[in-house]
């Protein structure tokens, strides 16, 4: 029931959070796309910044982890190398001679987190957090309730993987891959689950988006669940929101910002047009309550001159799902004498509709944008129109026997 009246709810436009009557909150958050390596300093340093700095405390939670004692072990000591005084919170549904449903309601532990500066939810299954910190019947425990105190009083939430999958209101669940959510239908409670809802009940939030081609799976979640707004990081990056709500990407690569707003779907099929797509590059802004894009300053006096194009051929790729492809496509159609660039991806033969796959057209609109880096070496990208529709896989003329 909390599920359907959370989908209403977005279709309708009408704010939905965690607690309804209370203040904004004035801290930050810290999205990760996963896979955060140990010697990348500047996310890392930022945790602790936002934390409060030098020998701030943050509660690390490892609840989404199969190995929760490990894995948060080996982060509360990575978070005390770069100068955090990290403290494990035990309330994770795989840990050992600990029940999590009692854990999670520990005044004692809820105190602990509450006076922190900080707290960082590490990878694994995002059902695992939710499970070990909302109650059956959707009501949030004590600690978790101390994470949301911590938020609202100025502090940070950090989360990596699974850990950014809960950062929005509706998150990915038991999802299939990538290719087979366009194909079929997606499932409340399975495929869609609710998260935990740091972010907003406005935004929708995915990981490892580059890397696995993930930016096309949030699209049928989104129109399904009726966001307009959707931010997908990529892995060892982050995405840093501050209280005033704007985004700012540091890391090794960058992030997409998916609009629907003037997007319109079609039935059969998966089947969208007008859907707007930007990329954000390490140290650009976007501003989620104003849509605006700010390049980092290395590219802010590199903006492209539509009327001296770099590439000057079809734009086309085999394999729109590649790691990093789409980015790829993006950034030579912006620096290009070509008007679209055309992207498709298909399945095994022996998959799910074999004969099934997905052409991705990507537009050059009159509110495109790029910039370059001072280097040449990378581009921002903002407002590529996007329309995906089926196509037919036609199968080999000839059979080999």
């Amino acid at each position: 029931m909390v599920r359907f009246i959370l989908a209403v709810l977005l279709v309708a436009g009408i704010p939905w959070c965690a607690a309804a009557d209370a203040p904004p909150p004035k801290g930050s958050l810290v999205i990760i796309g996963g896979n955060l390596r140990p010697a990348n300093a500047p996310v890392w340093e930022r945790v602790i910044q936002l934390a409060g700095g030098k020998g701030a405390r943050i509660a690390v939670f490892a609840s989404a982890s199969g190995y929760p004692e490990r894995f948060g072990k080996s982060l509360v000591e990575r978070l005390n190398a770069y100068g955090a005084r990290a403290f494990f919170v035990p309330v994770a549904m795989h840990l050992a001679g600990s029940n999590y449903k009692t854990a999670a309601d520990d005044a004692g532990l809820a105190e602990a987190v509450r006076n922190a500066g900080g707290a960082f939810f590490a990878g694994g299954d995002q059902m695992r957090i939710v499970r070990a910190l909302r109650h059956e019947d959707g009501s949030n425990t004590k600690v978790l309730d101390a994470v949301w105190d911590m938020y609202r009083r100025g502090g940070v939430v950090a989360g990596s993987s699974a850990g950014a999958a809960i950062m929005s209101t509706t998150m990915f669940g038991s999802p299939r891959t990538v290719l087979s959510t366009l194909k079929l239908n997606m499932t409340e409670g399975k495929e869609i689950a609710e998260g935990l809802g740091f972010v907003g009940d406005d935004v929708f939030i995915d990981q490892h988006l580059l890397v696995r081609g993930r930016f096309a799976r949030m699209l049928p979640a989104m129109l399904k669940t009726g966001y307009k707004l959707g931010l997908g990081i990529d892995e060892d990056t982050a995405m840093v929101v501050s209280p005033n709500r704007e985004v700012e990407v540091i890391g090794y690569k960058g992030a997409l910002v998916l609009d629907l707003a003037k997007a319109t779907s079609h039935d059969g099929a998966f089947n969208v047009s007008n859907v707007r797509v930007s990329y954000l590059d390490n140290g650009d802004r976007f501003n989620i309550a104003t849509h605006e894009f700010t390049p980092t300053e290395d590219k802010a006096d590199n903006r492209l001159d539509p009327s001296r194009p770099y590439y000057r051929e079809p734009l086309f790729s085999a394999d729109i799902l590649g790691n990093s492809t789409v980015v790829d496509l993006m950034s030579k159609l912006i620096d290009s004498d070509q008007p679209e660039a055309i992207g498709i991806t298909l399945g095994s033969p022996n998959g799910i509709q074999p004969d099934l796959g997905f052409e991705f057209r990507f537009t050059r609109t009159d509110d495109s944008v790029g910039y370059q880096s001072g280097s040449g070496e990378s581009y921002s990208i903002y407002n590529v129109r996007l329309d995906i529709r089926p196509i037919l896989i036609r199968r080999p003329l000839y059979q080999y026997k």
